[in-house]
């Protein structure tokens, strides 16, 4: 499908790049299949507290204390977070979730890093502050600006993130071949409808300086995020940031690592036992 889905739209750019970059918005804003909840995740899933919040599906689980906010990727779900809300709940933490709209159970159309913030700061207002925040993927972004805009967290942890946000446009277009003026339109599409012509988001929701302690995880063959997007939120965070290099788990089975979640989960405790965590040589930071 992607071979096919790739000739289409380089053989309409080399008559029409507009037409190609309007074709390749329409792909690039559609998760195209919604993830379902595994087997290995019903107990969990079953066992949250379900409620809508700006028009998404939001699920809770604890007695309320310590709430910590967990944050999805693209084509994801809450449910994904199972084996973290277990190990919170061991330590008396409150996990609360949501369903991104568009994904899981919540209804469409997708929304922007702006709508997600609008949710996350209603989250915060029902279960907040938070003691913490854990995103993975897309969800980092999504959740560090939520945090740079106000949203109250003690500590985040930011699993294979993406911190550069021009890096969702320029992945996109790599992944499927399209060549920089497809990207052009692609990027000039993205800021008509979803941010009012703003040319300016591309700095706007990437990674800024934050205060807040950090613990970047990822993965050195992650083949969904490019693992240098990690060193983009370790010098943006500079000493406050911390990181765990793992490998092997590629971008999805990061999220089931039974040492990824012992090594978040301590993070938030403030019980670091990281083996690498002020020199992620494996990022080569100077480069």
């Amino acid at each position: 499908m992607k071979k096919l889905i790739n000739t289409g739209l380089s053989t309409i750019g080399s008559l029409s790049p507009r037409l190609a970059g309007r074709l390749a918005f329409e792909l690039w804003r559609r998760p195209m299949a919604r993830g379902q909840v595994r087997d290995s995740e019903r107990m969990i899933h079953a066992a949250a507290r379900v409620e809508v919040v700006e028009g998404v599906v939001s699920y809770a689980w604890g007695d309320g204390r310590r709430p910590v906010l967990l944050v999805h990727g693209w084509r994801s779900r809450a449910s994904r977070y199972a084996g973290f809300v277990t190990r919170l709940l061991e330590l008396g933490y409150s996990p609360v979730a949501y369903d991104a709209p568009g994904h899981g159970d919540s209804p469409g159309p997708i929304v922007s890093i702006l709508g997600h913030q609008r949710i996350i700061r209603r989250l915060e207002e029902r279960h907040g502050p938070f003691e913490g925040v854990i995103a993975h993927s897309l969800g980092v972004p999504f959740a560090l600006y939520a945090v740079r805009e106000g949203v109250a967290a003690k500590r985040l942890v930011m699993i294979s993130g993406v911190a550069d946000f021009g890096y969702l446009a320029d992945a996109f277009c790599h992944e499927l071949g399209l060549g920089p003026k497809i990207n052009k339109v692609l990027r000039r599409s993205i800021e008509r409808r979803y941010f009012d012509g703003d040319d300016q988001i591309w700095t706007r929701f990437s990674v800024a300086t934050g205060d807040v302690d950090l613990l970047v995880i990822h993965n050195d063959e992650d083949d969904v995020v490019d693992p240098r997007q990690a060193r983009v939120l370790l010098r943006a965070y500079g000493p406050q940031a911390h990181f765990l290099a793992t490998s092997g788990l590629g971008h999805r089975r990061i999220m089931i690592d039974p040492e990824v979640i012992t090594e978040a989960a301590a993070f938030l405790q403030d019980q670091q036992s990281l083996q690498d965590s002020d020199v992620p040589e494996r990022l080569d930071l100077g480069a």
